[in-house]
């Protein structure tokens, strides 16, 4: 199952164990038992504290618990292989069972632990996924911490019967005592937030506990990020406000454009950019979604930002850099029928539609890249475009229209998707040219439409938000407000890069810098009246 070298990386990592580990399998006679077991062995092999054993009598099959040998009420199970994106989570399982402490703040730790009640948490990843690592490896480090919470992470195509039976149609999905709990990526932060009531409140008061900071960033995004390193190297007090470190970049599979990185993937690149910012005393703040700016009400005064949880911080200087979000079509059963064939991560969704009829809904790079991607699993895909022709690159076209078992729609709007109550069965679209509508029978639409600046906070700011609803800016990434800069893809500039951000970003910063250096702090105006 490991080559030499993933074997030679595991050993390294396995010498970091502080205590014994158990491998306990539940096997059958197919041949993913037998990858199982294989693997497990191999595991075992690499060093004195690990142990397999192949007793194990769960009714999933296969599957394997990892366990402390020390406390056997703390563990994890893994049903099915968990490697593609997640072997690292299950490199980080076999670390924190045998000791190794997880990079996480004491206080996330104390949270796990003093968590009250029973929590069985069975969540479903595919090995494409880049969103669900997350979710696998929160999920396995509060099972490890507290007795009392166990986590059962199903890698889907093995158990595609228990997919469609559950109705899952997009992952992560994860269950809580059998019920729905949520859909998507998750932090253990998140996850904490949603079991723990009183974690909002701690955090809006651990905000009032602060001092005004001389820049506060809202957004942790490539453009926040870039903001946040160049303000804090000029020597200012430095603040990140984001609702999810990392932003968009989290939910991007394949980086080939930054320019001198010829391959990436997002969750890597968000990894750094946060790495990048612990280098220096920038106090973040995640979870943190703002709802409101109170701008100063004199020239070098303090701007006040609102948050959903309650909390207050204020700054000399604003940097926005919120981002965008993608953009819903807005037809009939959108909605009804999210996450249960409607989905917009083709790597994440994918490979549960295999065999299956799909469709996608854009023709730029993004919709044809997904078009392209979803070939290869999928039984048909059905690219449909609202202009007369695509947009994306002439290389992704030509990709495209080699295929086989995918069909090119264009000047065609999509009007309807249709269901059958619990899951997709089907697409209406118009012919712009004909005006007559037609009917796709498939089982999952993604859309792929473009994006929409996360900017309904500002709308009673005084912020000047251009038509699109991005925030206007000028050539030094200032807003009309005095001391409020704005960087990224929620501003007017053109061009939704990751490369354009950080650029942006870092040109919001110097221009903060310069804001502030010609403008006094309101304690030096007090001194000086």
């Amino acid at each position: 199952m490991l080559d030499d070298t993933m074997k030679q990386q595991l050993s390294t990592y396995l010498a970091n164990l502080r205590e014994p580990v158990e491998l306990v399998a539940s096997l059958g006679d197919d041949a993913k038992s037998a990858q199982t077991r294989e693997l497990l062995e191999e595991i075992a092999a690499l060093h004195d504290m690990v142990s397999a054993s192949f007793d194990g009598d769960d009714a999933r099959r296969p599957s394997f618990i990892i366990r402390r040998a020390s406390d056997a009420t703390k563990w994890v199970r893994f049903a099915g292989l968990p490697m593609g994106h997640e072997f690292t989570s299950l490199v980080l399982a076999l670390l924190w069972a045998g000791g190794h402490p997880p990079k996480v703040e004491p206080e996330v730790l104390e949270q796990i632990e003093a968590l009250e009640g029973d929590f069985a948490f069975e969540m479903y990843f595919s090995l494409s996924c880049h969103n669900c690592p997350d979710v696998v490896q929160a999920l396995t480090l509060m099972a490890l911490y507290n007795s009392r919470i166990t986590a059962t992470l199903i890698e889907g195509s093995t158990f595609q019967d228990e997919v469609e039976q559950r109705g899952v149609m997009a992952v992560p999905a994860t269950f809580l005592n059998g019920e729905m709990f949520a859909s998507g990526k998750m932090g253990v932060e998140e996850i904490l937030a949603k079991l723990d009531t009183g974690a909002s409140e701690r955090a809006a008061a651990k905000m009032a506990d602060k001092e005004p900071f001389e820049v506060l960033v809202v957004g942790g995004g490539p453009a926040g990020a870039a903001a946040a390193v160049y303000t804090i190297r000029k020597g200012f007090s430095t603040g990140v406000a984001a609702e999810r470190f990392g932003g968009q970049v989290l939910d991007t599979m394949g980086i080939e454009n930054f320019i001198s990185v010829p391959y990436t993937e997002g969750p890597k690149l968000a990894r750094q950019l946060e790495e990048h910012v612990g280098e220096y005393d920038v106090d973040v703040m995640n979870l943190a979604t703002a709802s409101r700016l109170v701008p100063a009400a004199d020239k070098g005064g303090y701007h006040t930002v609102e948050f959903e949880n309650g909390g207050v911080l204020q700054a000399r200087s604003v940097i926005l850099a919120t981002g965008a979000r993608w953009r819903n079509l807005g037809v009939p059963g959108e909605q009804e029928y999210r996450n249960k064939g409607v989905a917009y991560c083709p790597h994440c969704d994918g490979p549960l539609y295999k065999g299956k009829r799909v469709a996608v809904i854009g023709g730029g790079n993004s919709g044809v890249e997904a078009a392209i991607d979803l070939a290869n699993i999928v039984g048909h895909v059905t690219l449909v475009e609202f202009d007369t022709a695509l947009r994306a690159d002439q290389v992704l076209q030509d990709k495209l229209r080699s295929l086989k078992n995918v069909d090119v729609l264009v000047n065609a709007q999509t009007t309807e998707i249709s269901g059958d109550g619990s899951k997709v069965d089907g697409l209406v679209y118009k012919d712009r040219a004909s005006g007559e509508e037609h009917r796709v029978e498939l089982e999952g639409v993604f859309v792929q439409i473009g994006l929409v600046p996360n900017t309904e906070w500002l709308k009673d700011s005084g912020v000047a938000l251009s038509q699109h609803g991005e925030i206007e800016v000028d050539a030094k990434s200032a807003t009309n407000i005095h001391g409020v800069f704005a960087a990224g893809d929620v501003t007017t500039v053109p061009y939704k890069q990751i490369v354009i951000a950080m650029g942006e970003g870092s040109k919001a910063a110097l221009s903060a810098f310069d804001y502030l250096i010609r403008n006094s702090a309101p304690e030096e105006i007090a001194q000086a009246a």
